[in-house]
């Protein structure tokens, strides 16, 4: 008999996305946004698109990492102005309040796949295209990376899709409030500098960058990263004594897996493990 549980779990080596690219190689998944004459901006459908790969990567059983990218050397200039911007400016409240609940339950998605994230970001990342890469767990740009969180820029605050919880976070208060009030564009430098990339790399090897980052964490014991990405989340809204606790409990579920065994037999032998994931 199949449990409900075992029914969503899928393997997504042929998953096929209408409105992004997805490729998986060696259990390192690449989404990219792939609009590149319009530079990879969003529309109503690649949102939920987005939102609905992510969700399913909850039960994906062959996707270990993933890395996030555009194409023709932008990363995503947010919501597409024609095909988003102007047919909100016609909604109602209700129809309105159903779209920012969609576009937030991205990230919570997002934050919520226990796959760890990594963004490749190049030229622009604006608006939510800035959104995608600071949801991502980590963050590889280029010396020409742009980013924006530009929502006030439109008339908008800058409370977006949960900006205003994660970036403090990431790059603190005081920087996140200049972006967030200015719309001002961050340079590579500044965002390497506020700790918002994890390094630049060169253009034409970013996306190689990305994925070499990508296979090195997915041949570690990927259950236990899985464990991390959660409590790295759960910690916020939790005391130290409470995400102490937690983290006891979290490492001893660790301990009962066939990888921390495998590590102490990899030890007493004076070889190298290989992780399964179990």
């Amino acid at each position: 008999m199949t449990t409900p549980l075992v029914a969503q779990q899928r393997a997504f080596a042929s998953h096929r996305c209408a409105h992004v690219r997805f490729e998986l190689a060696e259990r390192v998944a690449t989404i990219t946004l792939d609009r590149p004459e319009r530079k990879n901006p969003l529309t109503f459908d690649s949102y939920a698109e987005l939102r609905d790969l992510f969700r399913a990567l909850q039960y994906a059983t062959d996707v270990d990492v993933v890395v996030i990218a555009g194409a023709g050397g932008n990363f995503c200039s947010g919501g597409d102005v024609h095909e988003i911007i102007g047919p909100l400016t016609r909604m109602t409240m209700p129809e309105l309040l159903e779209f920012t609940s969609m576009t937030g339950d991205l990230v919570k998605a997002m934050r919520a796949c226990p796959q760890p994230l990594i963004a490749a970001v190049d030229g622009v990342c604006a608006g939510a295209g800035a959104i995608i890469a600071m949801a991502c767990d980590m963050r590889l740009a280029t010396a020409e990376a742009k980013t924006a969180f530009l929502f006030t820029r439109v008339g908008l605050a800058g409370c977006d899709m949960g900006a205003c919880a994660i970036l403090p976070r990431i790059i603190g208060q005081g920087r996140a409030s200049d972006l967030l009030y200015t719309g001002r564009s961050m340079s590579a430098e500044e965002g390497l500098a506020w700790g918002f990339f994890n390094r630049l790399v060169d253009g034409p090897v970013l996306l190689a960058e990305a994925r070499a980052l990508a296979t090195q964490i997915a041949a570690g014991p990927t259950f236990a990263h899985g464990i991390t990405k959660k409590m790295l989340h759960q910690e916020w809204s939790m005391s130290v004594d409470e995400a102490i606790d937690a983290e006891a409990q979290a490492q001893a579920i660790c301990m009962q897996t066939r990888d921390f065994t495998r590590a102490y037999e990899a030890f007493a032998a004076k070889r190298k493990p290989v992780f399964e994931g179990n």
